[in-house]
């Protein structure tokens, strides 16, 4: 293995734009949810004339889609990504829209079949409500309470009001709340390991909101005891949570 200053290093500088982790390859796994949700999505898309993907980070998700709608649109809030996205997705005949509101949709009421997101900042229910038609489906994949927290925690310490939030019995009764019924809720608590200590920095950056503040320098001593029990062939093991969550209006 590579020294603690190596893999710091490349990690640091490495490009952490969009939603895809495929720089992670060989460093750090992580299982999947059982219900497939690409595979769910693509039938779903397949079905619809027009729908709306939300927060869709470089347009990953809906760039594997093989078949869209005539009228498909995408939001995403940082610019970086919104780029990566256009880039993706403009050849097939995606709208990108970069959001600078979370509060407010900027679609009129009743205009999508179909509103989707992949792990989602802060699903707007009363938003998602407005634009579905009537009949229309929210579909979505979200991150559920307590995820990651194994990895947060070691650098921040116990957070027993943050484990609460994302629950997805309060998500269910926000939506059906704003007019929503849900029809689906399926929950699961998927594996993570991390085998270098370059993974972590990486996915660190990569995710800022886990930890706000982290840099090299300000978590350096846990970084490197984290390198010192990485070598010894022990990886860190964290679990991500996951729910998909589907609603009618």
């Amino acid at each position: 293995m590579r020294s603690f200053d190596e893999l710091v290093r490349e990690a640091a500088n490495a490009d952490v734009t969009g939603w895809g982790f495929d720089w992670l390859a060989g460093r750090a796994t992580e299982e999947r949810p059982p219900w497939g949700y690409a595979t769910l999505l693509a039938r779903r898309l397949a079905s619809v004339a027009a729908a709306l993907d939300l927060d869709t980070g470089g347009g990953e998700v809906i760039g594997e889609m093989p078949t869209l709608p005539p009228h498909m649109v995408v939001t995403e809030a940082w610019p970086p990504n919104a780029r990566a996205a256009r880039e993706r997705l403009a050849p097939r005949g995606v709208t990108v829209i970069e959001t600078v509101d979370d509060r407010r949709l900027p679609f009129d009421a009743g205009t999508f079949d179909l509103v989707s997101a992949r792990h989602p900042v802060a699903p707007n229910w009363t938003e998602i409500a407005r634009v579905l038609r009537p009949g229309g489906h929210y579909f979505g994949q979200h991150v559920g309470p307590g995820s990651a927290f194994e990895l947060i925690e070691y650098f921040l310490g116990p957070l027993p009001a943050e484990r609460r939030q994302r629950d997805p019995q309060c998500e269910t009764a926000a939506a059906e709340q704003a007019g929503l019924v849900v029809t689906d809720l399926r929950e699961a608590r998927c594996r993570m390991e991390f085998h270098d200590v370059g993974a972590v920095v990486w996915i660190l950056r990569k995710c800022p909101w886990w930890i706000p503040d982290f840099s090299v320098d300000r978590y350096g001593e846990q970084l490197v005891e984290l390198d010192r029990r990485m070598r010894g062939g022990t990886p860190f093991v964290a679990h991500s949570t996951r729910h998909l969550i589907e609603a009618r209006r």
